[in-house]
């Protein structure tokens, strides 16, 4: 039987060279998402409007309650390198994480992009509009800005409250929608 949903309303999901998209039980998906080839999520996952995940040229995890926000795009480079992204990570809007690895409980900032080989240790932040180079290590906890971005302090109590929450949030956020269908 076919989906009754008028086709604007459902997100792109195509494969790639005979690899689909795999989601895992309570991934929600924007309807105007894109997500192709060699993706995985974990569970309670939500891809967000806007967004782009090309596991084309590569492979792409996502750890569980993983968020990518509106306009992000996910990607990584041909033959070289992979995207992981650990549990309870939030891709802020309009990030480019590209070929990267960020671990548990990292949140990218709005507009930021992280480069190939780069390492974003679990708690970190980079915040919005940071542009982190191929193959910067970030260790955990640290807070970086800039362009290019530089470690400006370890996270303090409050912002890794709000980190904590931010996946959890998020979860909510696409129950909202998930409840609307």
């Amino acid at each position: 039987m076919s989906d009754p949903t008028p086709p604007a309303q459902r997100p792109v999901i195509l494969p790639v060279n005979g690899t689909a998209p795999h989601f895992g039980a309570g991934t929600w998906l924007a309807p105007n998402c894109t997500v192709v080839g060699d993706v995985t999520t974990g569970r309670d996952c939500s891809i967000w409007f806007g967004a782009v995940v090309r596991g084309d040229v590569c492979a792409i995890r996502l750890g569980h309650t993983v968020n990518v926000q509106d306009g992000a795009v996910l990607h990584g480079t041909f033959e070289k390198t992979s995207l992981d992204i650990g549990n309870n990570a939030s891709i802020g809007h309009n990030a480019i994480v590209h070929g990267c690895t960020v671990c548990d409980g990292a949140l990218i900032g709005m507009g930021a992009v992280v480069m190939d080989r780069a390492v974003v240790g679990a708690g970190a932040v980079v915040a919005a509009g940071a542009v982190v180079l191929e193959g910067t290590q970030i260790g955990a906890g640290e807070l970086w800005a800039g362009i290019p971005a530089k470690k400006i302090k370890q996270v303090g109590d409050e912002l890794a409250h709000h980190l904590a929450a931010t996946a959890s949030r998020y979860k909510e956020y696409a129950g909202w929608f998930a409840d609307e269908a």
